[in-house]
């Protein structure tokens, strides 16, 4: 792909994904809804699809970004439903989905079937949880949904490899699929385990150099992929281990590069996520031209069967999944909290598909070992990209007015601000007996108003919280800490246009004004970061 090309998709792409958040539509469906249109417009470029970009340098940026931000004590707590969905639904999907493809369209091989069903088995790895947790569901189901997003690539991936050898004519039987889904997911799990740690510390020893470890912090998903991919292995659970071990331990790295590291990879997902969605809806002409032999009518057809059935396998399998094990064990029952029927159905309405599926269909081989076409390769590329749209489409559209119809509860905000001021005064009162214990020590001696000061930024970081929980002004409806962060932001940017004022008076030179600008940026930054919580 030339430069200008790949220009136009990034700046299109991220104009469009900051105009979904002045919109009631979810950025992902919009981008793929500006895509099919603009893929129509005289002078688009055709932008294909290309598996050996998307999977190996697109995919681990994202799945590392949505590991970092994950909680792995989280996933831990819910992996039986996890590994159900991840692993189990996959699989299920796969045989499923192919099956009923090879029922319906004549002369569509078995194996060929299973190809695609394996290719639309994952749901995506963005959609689902952006969606999620902009609703705000219940913790437990975000938490269900993105476990599941970070895992099941692999599985799907795996499948995929496993069908396409007897579609295309190498030999693989069941026994022979299994060893390669156990060398794939351990190997990849593997993997992730032995770079971890040395990760980690090599982050851990640049702590005086944050531009070299944030340099560092991009590399690491494409590293871990490619250790893994290169023996064989899952480079998707490659890159899930390392970003949740990383984003476990993250607190152990200097202030200052876990600021940047943030900022550096929201702006990367971004880019990245706004990109993967516009290319999705960009496919149209791609996968139309291909169609060949069959008609647009009749495909469309096949289309509507093969969706009904990607979204009725999910429903199939996640009651059976949420219910029989509590049924079949006490020991679950008593573990894991009750869950309504109106949990299944949000999780199995939130199956939507994404551009791994579309970037897998495109590594479709065009021909088989023998030399023939592969069966109906354009027909299954077409109904995967259905199948795409389809889901994001339809259920993203749909999923919003479903949560609200089912009335979920959603975040207990006051029970979480609670929880937080508690939190805080624990530290808090921690914080302030080591500060008596240092300014005991000679060495440690400061003047009266220093030490004053000091105790007075923990006072108030320790009753920040405990305000929001408080009764708010009457006249703007904030809170007595809201007040205080609004007029600290003021008085900040009061001083900004002083120091710039000074610098264009000549009294003070650029280098003078960007180390005292950038003293008030971090000031600026913990209030924002309080304003958040």
């Amino acid at each position: 792909m030339d430069v200008m090309p790949l220009l136009l998709l990034v700046a299109g792409s991220a104009g469009v994904a900051g105009l979904a958040r002045r919109t009631p539509v979810p950025a992902p469906l919009l981008l793929v809804a500006v895509g099919l249109g603009a893929s129509y417009i005289p002078g688009i470029p055709d932008y294909t699809l290309n598996p050996h970009i998307v999977l190996p340098l697109l995919l681990p940026p994202l799945l590392h970004t949505a590991a970092l931000d994950s909680s792995y004590l989280d996933l831990r707590a819910n992996l039986r439903p996890v590994a159900l969905l991840s692993i189990g639904y996959v699989l299920f999907a796969t045989l499923a989905v192919g099956y009923v493809a090879y029922l319906v369209v004549p002369d569509l091989p078995l194996t060929a079937a299973l190809v695609l069903g394996a290719v639309v088995a994952p749901p995506d790895a963005v959609a689902a949880t952006a969606i999620a947790r902009r609703l705000g569901l219940p913790h437990r189901i975000t938490t269900i949904l993105q476990g599941e997003s970070l895992v099941n690539d692999a599985t799907a991936i795996t499948a995929y490899k496993v069908a396409l050898g007897a579609a295309v004519g190498a030999s693989a039987s069941w026994g022979a699929g299994l060893r390669e889904f156990a060398v794939a997911s351990l190997g990849g799990i593997g993997i992730g385990l032995v770079l971890m740690v040395p990760l980690h510390w090599l982050r851990c020893r640049l702590r005086e150099s944050p531009l070299l470890e944030n340099t560092l912090s991009l590399l690491i998903p494409f590293t871990a992929y490619a250790a893994a991919e290169q023996v064989g292995a899952s480079g998707v659970l490659a890159v899930v281990v390392v970003g949740l071990y990383l984003g476990h331990r993250s607190w152990q790295v200097d202030f200052e590069t876990r600021l940047q590291e943030e900022a550096v990879w929201k702006m990367v997902s971004f880019v990245l996520e706004s990109a993967v969605f516009a290319l999705i809806g960009l496919q149209l002409p791609v996968v139309l031209r291909g169609l060949g032999e069959f008609g647009t009518a009749q495909a469309l057809g096949y289309a509507a069967v093969v969706f009904g059935a990607v979204v009725l396998a999910r429903y199939l399998w996640v009651f059976p999944a949420t219910y029989l094990p509590r049924l079949l064990s006490a020991r679950i029952r008593n573990r894991e909290p009750d869950t309504t029927w109106t949990a299944p159905v949000i999780v199995g309405w939130a199956g939507m598909r994404g551009v791994v599926s579309l970037a897998i269909a495109f590594s479709i081989p065009a021909t088989v070992l023998g030399g023939g076409p592969f069966p109906a390769r354009n027909l299954v590329l077409f109904l995967t990209f259905t199948t795409v749209i389809g889901t994001l489409v339809v259920q993203g559209l749909t999923l919003p007015p479903l949560i609200r119809a089912l009335r979920l509860p959603g975040r207990d905000a006051q029970a979480e601000t609670l929880a937080e001021a508690q939190a805080q005064n624990e530290a808090s009162r921690a914080a302030e007996d080591r500060l008596d214990a240092l300014l005991q020590d000679e060495r440690n001696a400061l003047p009266g108003p220093l030490a004053d000061r000091l105790r007075t930024v923990m006072e108030r970081r320790r009753n920040a919280v405990w305000e929001r929980l408080g009764a708010v002004n009457e006249l703007t409806g904030e809170s007595a800490d809201d007040t205080y962060r609004r007029l600290a932001r003021e008085m900040i940017e009061t001083e900004r246009r002083v120091f710039v004022e000074l610098r264009d008076a000549r009294r003070i030179d650029d280098e003078m004004m960007r180390t005292l600008l950038r003293r008030l940026d971090l000031e600026e930054a913990a209030a924002y970061r309080e304003a958040e919580g």
